[in-house]
């Protein structure tokens, strides 16, 4: 295996790594929510990383074969995660105060989409691969709709819950 082969090989195992514990966290949170809506949401969020766990092994194995990425392999459609609470029940804000799962699992996932958005867009200008670049840039794209909307639902719900959990100043 060349050198940019191996290169794009190890970049791939390590996304497809990532991608997996996105998944465990993700799933993890569907199970522990009180929120209908955040069990579906981080349901769905779960089968997508799982989804892109396996577009990526399907890169992997194509990298190892041919030396090129796959180009016959696809990503699915990203979950609607538009509005304002893209991820909670508006429901959650009656229980505001004993929300600390929720708002933990906000803060995580911020956290994972941040460092999956920098490590694809960094991936994209290492490679050499113009097919690799483009998935790392969709990747990259995607996931920085995860965050946007996990931040946007943060922004919306933390002066209740430091408020009510006598964080705020206020």
């Amino acid at each position: 295996m060349k050198h940019n082969d191996a290169k794009l090989a190890d970049g791939l195992l390590e996304a497809i790594k990532a991608e997996r514990e996105g998944q465990s966290f993700y799933q993890m949170a569907a199970n522990c929510s009180e929120d209908s809506k955040a069990k579906e949401v981080f349901a769905r969020l779960a089968d997508e990383e799982l989804d892109h766990m396996n577009f990526l092994m399907r890169q992997y194995e194509s990298v190892l074969r041919s030396g090129q990425p796959s180009p016959s392999a696809e990503l699915g459609t990203p979950v609607d995660l538009s509005g304002a609470s893209p991820i909670f029940s508006d429901t959650l804000k009656t229980r505001i105060k004993d929300a600390h799962f929720e708002m933990s699992a906000l803060s995580i996932g911020i956290r994972l989409e941040m460092d999956a958005m920098q490590f694809y867009k960094s991936q994209a200008e290492a490679v050499d691969s113009p097919e690799a670049r483009s998935f790392y840039t969709g990747l990259a794209e995607w996931e920085s709709g995860h965050y946007h909307a996990l931040l946007r639902q943060q922004e919306e719900l933390k002066e209740d819950y430091w408020s009510a959990s006598g964080f705020s100043p206020f």
